[in-house]
């Protein structure tokens, strides 16, 4: 069966992932809290409409705050929120982004936009284990 429709960009994007789109949305914010929503919605590979309703569902959900910034939107991840799924709520946010972002789930009070000030946050454990 031919894709003949299909961009490159297209047939380089696996059929399915690990995650969902909510979490490579939870990812992008968390690598840089003052991204915008068109920018999400391109490393996602998703509409600008449906990053903005996954944005609003984690912000309904208490997994995010979003506050405004001039006209810009700044966003900080609550890191001790549990993951939503049964299997997965033993884990948190913070623990997924350490696995999968390469960002250290930051120490109690604190949250993943803080890593971005505080570099020292991300030192511990960035190297796998032997």
């Amino acid at each position: 069966m031919a894709h003949s429709n299909r961009t490159p960009e297209d047939l380089a994007r696996p059929n399915w992932t690990f995650l969902t789109n909510h979490g490579h949305v939870l990812v992008c914010i968390a690598s840089d809290p003052g991204i915008r929503g068109r920018d999400i919605a391109s490393r996602v590979g998703i509409t600008e409409r449906a990053a903005q309703a996954i944005i609003a569902d984690l912000v309904e959900g208490n997994y995010v705050k979003r506050t405004r910034v001039g006209r810009r939107n700044h966003y900080e991840i609550h890191p001790d929120q549990p993951l939503r799924h049964p299997v997965e709520q033993p884990h948190s946010i913070g623990e997924l982004l350490q696995l999968v972002a390469n960002l250290a789930p930051p120490r109690t009070g604190k949250n993943v936009s803080d890593i971005h000030e505080h570099p020292d946050l991300t030192e511990e454990n960035h190297s796998p284990s032997r």
